[in-house]
């Protein structure tokens, strides 16, 4: 027995070195290995044909150490612990491993069930293939009414009995516009189907036969028996009824139901059975290992960059104002801008008259606001506001009122009435004029002092060797 142990001991430490000399470790951030393999995938993802500005992998190595170090601080944070993004992972985990999972077993029970219930429903009834004409009469219909759509279904069937065609009829005469398309064909039904009226009408007819006219509570049927026969085996419907309940998630029902009674048998949570599950499949599977990876650092990352710093700095009036001050000849417009408002209106002395309004207070800010209090109530919508900056090319009416472009004015649905109030700027009157641009740059610079701190803060170490036989081994 000791020899077996130890043999066994051999055995595993020749298979984690044969893995070792196969996968090298190429680079270690804050302690933790990473193998070629997986940055061979997050480059060869990364930098795939169709990617505009793709990098060498020695120009992708910092980039991969600074989102390394994000996740190194996220962990260091704890946002692992964190309730909604457990949640989030454990619904990733999920989502990979239920597509792996069918019960067939499960599955051909549903397959069974929905068999027996439509046979049970059809109560040992044949099933018809039928197509009919229609002249519909409602429930309501004056005596007038009811004469006129008795004449009309009694010349149908004339013409029918002199051997006019049924489908060429029905797709001329029919008053259901759903078969009529079809020369009238309902397709295959059975007992329960149709209105019992119809029904009734239908199952006293022979294969080929064509009914008299008769009446139901929706107008004057003339039916066409084209086929009936009684409700095949189970084995017959057998491929129809699976294709039809993949269409509904049994795959995924079935899934399910395999997780759960797995659970119930040991005792345990669903989800300690779907983590086992996917730790087995990124263990089989290396696409499975590098995508989970890829999702929790991913996860991991973008929550501390959202809470600490790009939502940070983007309520950062102080500091934006700074780099804007510091970074102004960036922000410098190479023409003209409108700032204001484009007003739509139902009326056209709502837009004759916005001037007079909006010249109140030189707040732009507050100018929408005025003429919606002004104009438009809780039921009734006079005018529509937009606020903003546009540069040529932005609103063909902005374009057409302020820049004295050639084009013609596109006016909302109902607000036929187009005008603007505001001024042409040739530079940024304040920040607050290019904040959409500023915002960006800002949350970017600050990201960056925080990825300088992180380098200072967390160990990382390339293993150049390595790295020279990436995407070459």
């Amino acid at each position: 027995m000791k020899r077996l142990a130890l043999l066994h001991l051999f055995i595993t430490a020749l298979c984690l070195s044969l893995h070792a000399q196969t996968d090298p470790v190429i680079m270690t951030v804050n302690g933790k290995d990473i193998t070629r393999s997986e940055f061979e995938y997050s480059y060869n993802k990364n930098n795939s044909d169709g990617v505009i500005d793709k990098k060498s992998v020695d120009e992708y190595v910092p980039l991969f150490i600074d989102f390394k170090l994000k996740v190194a601080a996220a962990e260091d944070a704890r946002y692992d612990t964190v309730t909604a993004i457990q949640k989030d992972l454990r619904s990733y985990k999920e989502q990979m491993v239920l597509p792996t999972i069918i019960d067939k077993d499960f599955i051909e029970r549903e397959a069974r069930n929905t068999y027996d219930n439509t046979a049970a429903r059809f109560e040992g009834a044949d099933l018809l293939t039928a197509s009919h004409i229609l002249v519909r009469m409602g429930p309501n219909a004056t005596t007038d009414e009811q004469a006129k759509a008795k004449t009309r279904i009694d010349s149908i069937y004339t013409a029918l009995q002199g051997g006019a065609d049924f489908a060429e009829l029905a797709r001329k005469c029919s008053e259901d516009p759903g078969s009529a398309a079809r020369g009238g064909s309902l397709g295959q039904f059975g007992k329960g189907m149709m209105i019992p009226d119809f029904e009734k009408a239908a199952y006293a007819l022979k294969k080929g036969e064509t009914s008299a006219p008769f009446k139901s509570t929706v107008g004057w049927h003339i039916v066409k028996l084209e086929d009936r026969h009684p409700f095949e085996s189970y084995e017959f419907h057998h491929e129809s009824i699976l294709k039809f309940l993949e269409s509904r998630g049994v795959n995924e029902a079935s899934a399910n139901y395999h997780i759960d009674s797995i659970a119930k048998a040991r005792n345990v949570e669903r989800d300690v059975v779907i983590s086992e599950l996917f730790e087995d499949l990124k263990a089989k599977d290396e696409e499975t290992r590098f995508l989970s990876q890829e999702y929790y650092d991913g996860t991991m990352m973008y929550e501390i960059c959202k809470n600490q710093i790009w939502d940070v700095a983007a309520k950062d009036e102080e500091g934006m104002l700074k780099y804007y001050n510091k970074n102004k000849k960036n922000y410098q417009w190479d023409e003209p801008r409108f700032k204001g408002i484009v007003i739509s209106a139902k009326e056209k002395s709502i837009v004759d008259n916005a001037a007079k309004l909006l010249k109140k207070t030189k707040d732009d800010t507050q100018w929408g606001k005025m003429m919606v209090e002004a104009y438009n109530t809780d039921s009734v919508k006079n005018v529509r506001i937009e606020h903003g900056i546009y540069k040529k090319g932005d609103s063909p009416n902005v374009d057409k009122l302020e820049f004295g472009q050639p084009i013609e004015l596109k006016p909302f649905r109902d607000y036929p009435y187009v005008g603007t109030y505001g001024r042409i700027l040739k530079k940024p009157e304040s920040y607050k004029d290019v904040i959409g641009q500023l915002t960006v740059d800002y949350q970017s610079a600050v990201e960056k002092e925080w990825v300088a701190e992180l380098r200072k803060k967390y160990s990382f170490t390339v293993n150049e060797a390595v790295l020279k036989t990436v995407n070459n081994h």
